[in-house]
């Protein structure tokens, strides 16, 4: 079995000169790094006095499920002579959060819409969605269900 390591450096950099002195001291933000790309801002999600103008955690998941399954889904329709000329997915989640403050993901739900060229088959564009689920990494990490409703749009070029 392969196995492959990532590091990637997450600095808070939301110390208002304060530090955490009370809740309402100190800003969310932070940035997340890796060598050799650009960071990303993240921060807290508004519901708990986080910037709305950044990634947050909540988001980050949904961003990794979904391009997760992208990535996969194209490798399997290149090897499968299906040409995706447009991919687009309108993903969601529901996190419920708990009285104590805890919380989890109940659900997330993919949904691809996908543009292939005219004469592909779209029986076999839409089933490779089933595998390509199966093999990403993300959704077989998750402990929640992660649904995947796609849509082959209208197979001309996009203009």
């Amino acid at each position: 079995m392969k196995q492959h390591t990532y590091h990637v450096h997450v600095n808070w950099t939301g110390n208002t000169g304060e530090g955490t002195k009370t809740y309402k001291s100190y800003r969310r933000d932070l940035t997340i790094e890796s060598p050799g790309k650009p960071p990303i801002p993240g921060s807290s999600d508004p519901a708990f006095r986080g910037d709305p103008s950044r990634y947050n955690p909540e988001d980050l998941l949904i961003a990794s499920l979904s391009s997760c399954h992208m990535l996969w889904y194209l490798h399997l329709c290149a090897v499968n002579h299906v040409t995706v000329v447009d991919y687009q997915d309108h993903a969601s989640g529901v996190m419920q959060e708990h009285d104590d403050g805890s919380g989890e993901f109940a659900s997330v739900t993919l949904k691809p819409n996908i543009r292939i060229l005219p004469g592909d088959d779209r029986e076999k564009a839409l089933a490779l969605h089933t595998e390509a689920h199966h093999l990403c990494f993300i959704a077989r990490s998750v402990n929640f269900p992660v649904e995947v409703t796609p849509e082959i749009l209208d197979t001309a070029m996009p203009s």
